[in-house]
């Protein structure tokens, strides 16, 4: 059995976030990287060191072996090292890049909802809270 390395948190319900998900995992040989889709009415944060339904619809979230949380770009610059491809993403270590990248990310974090099509983050959150009411 492998050993899982990298817990990637993703939002099954954006079709850019799954394209993304899918080509990880068409790489992920080895199967080191567990995906877990918080669109999913499972999803359970206790489960995911407390990341809040709300918290991993605004980033990006990963969860590293060592408990170690990972957050935005350095979610994707874990997945593709695990997979192989990490030199894609090692120029967002650089100094002068890195923050600049950070905020592109955060840009596309902050409007990607509505870039996708989908209702704001908040009326997601509280279908979110309708639906669990409903089952419980």
């Amino acid at each position: 059995m492998t050993e899982t390395k990298l817990i990637l948190l993703f939002d099954g319900g954006c079709p850019l976030c799954q394209r993304e998900i899918t080509f990880i995992q068409s790489k992920d040989n080895s199967n080191c990287i567990l995906f877990v889709d918080i669109d999913s009415p499972d999803y359970n944060p206790d489960l995911f060191k407390g990341i809040s339904y709300r918290e991993a619809m605004g980033q990006v979230h990963a969860i590293k072996a060592t408990g170690e949380v990972l957050i935005g770009v350095r979610v994707f610059l874990e997945a593709y090292r695990l997979i192989g491809l990490g030199w894609i993403y090692i120029p967002t270590t650089w100094p002068l890049l890195g923050p600049f990248v950070d905020q592109i990310y955060a840009l596309w974090a902050r409007f990607r909802l509505l870039l996708t099509g989908r209702p704001p983050l908040e009326k997601l959150c509280k279908l979110r809270d309708i639906n669990a009411n409903k089952t419980s």
